[in-house]
C-alpha cells in the first residue's frame, strides 16, 4: 500500500494532475470504515512493540491546505495508539521566544524520543509554505530552508526516527464545500477563520509552494506520501495502512526477559 502513494525521490509532484478521490473506485465508505477498524488492533500492537524495544521513534507529519483533514486524521487514525505513548504538536504562528531562535528550534524540542510517537499538525514545512506565499521572509531566506530541512530530517533518521510525511491532497471544490459547511453549521463556527478564505484566494501559489516542498524535501529516509483526501474515510484508511506497513518493516520482536531475572519465583 505505501508504495502506491509514495512520491519517488526525484519525481515531480504534479499535484494538479493527481486525483483527490479514492482508488480503486469500487471501494465504498462502509467497507473502508470496516477495513480501518480491522487495522487498529494491529497498529496498537506495533506501537507497543516499538515502545517496548525503544530502538526507534515514529514521527508523523501531517500537511495540507486548510480543511484538508489534519485534525480528522489525528482523531480517527491515531486513536489506534495508546495516548501515553504519543505526543501531538500543532504548530501555530511562532511566538516571540521562538522567533528569537532559528526556525527549527521549536520543532527539534518536540520530536519524539525512542519508543514514542510524535504527530505534527502542520510542521517545519510551514517555513517553506506560508512563509513563502505570504512573503514573510525574503526569498533568499526561505530558499535555503529546503536544504536545512533535509539535513534536520537526516539527523533524526540517523538517530532511529521513522519519518512519515503525509500531504493531504484535496480539490479546490472540496475545500469550498468544507469551508461553506463551517459557515453554515453553528457547531463548526469555532473552526472558521477568515485567514482560510484569504489563503484560498492564493490557491495556485500554495500549490506551487507545496510542489516545491514535496519535490525538494523528498528523500529515502523521509519520504512524502500524497494522500487523496476528498473522502475522509479513504484518507484515514490509506494513512493507517501506510503506518502499519512501515512499522511492520521494522520486524520488531518482544524484548526477552533480563537474564538476571531468570529463575526468579514470585511468592
Amino acid at each position: 500500500m505505501h508504495q502506491d502513494y509514495m512520491l519517488p525521490p526525484g519525481e515531480p509532484a504534479r499535484l494538479r494532475e493527481r486525483s483527490t478521490l479514492p482508488t480503486p473506485e469500487d471501494l465504498r465508505k462502509r467497507q473502508g470504515r470496516r477495513l480501518l477498524a480491522d487495522l487498529q488492533p494491529g497498529l496498537n500492537e506495533l506501537q507497543e512493540l516499538m515502545y517496548a524495544n525503544r530502538k526507534h521513534a515514529l514521527l508523523i507529519v501531517l500537511q495540507g491546505v486548510d480543511t484538508s483533514g489534519k485534525d480528522g486524521a489525528i482523531k480517527h487514525v491515531i486513536r489506534a495508539f495508546n495516548p501515553q505513548g504519543c505526543r501531538i504538536t500543532s504548530f501555530k504562528a511562532p511566538t516571540s521566544v521562538e522567533l528569537a531562535h532559528d526556525y527549527l528550534w521549536r520543532v527539534h524540542q518536540v520530536v519524539p524520543r525512542k519508543g514514542m510517537v510524535g504527530i505534527f499538525n502542520r510542521s517545519h514545512y510551514e517555513d517553506v509554505l506560508i512563509v513563502r506565499v505570504e512573503n514573510l521572509v525574503p526569498p533568499e531566506v526561505w530558499e535555503k530552508r529546503y536544504e536545512h530541512i533535509n539535513a534536520f530530517e537526516k539527523l533524526l533518521a540517523d538517530n532511529g526516527t521513522i519519518i512519515l510525511k503525509f500531504c493531504l491532497h484535496i480539490s479546490h471544490d472540496e475545500q469550498h464545500k468544507r469551508l461553506s459547511k463551517r459557515l453554515a453549521d453553528p457547531t463548526s463556527h469555532w473552526k472558521f477563520d477568515i485567514a482560510d478564505v484569504t489563503a484560498r484566494n492564493k490557491w495556485d501559489e500554495y500549490v506551487d509552494a507545496y510542489e516545491a516542498a514535496l519535490e525538494r524535501c523528498n528523500t529515502p529516509y523521509a519520504p512524502w506520501y500524497i494522500i487523496p483526501a476528498d473522502k475522509k474515510w479513504y484518507r484515514n484508511l490509506v494513512i493507517s495502512r501506510i503506518l502499519k506497513d512501515r512499522l511492520q518493516e521494522l520486524e520488531m520482536d518482544w524484548p526477552p526477559l533480563n537474564e538476571a531475572w531468570r529463575g526468579i519465583t514470585i511468592d
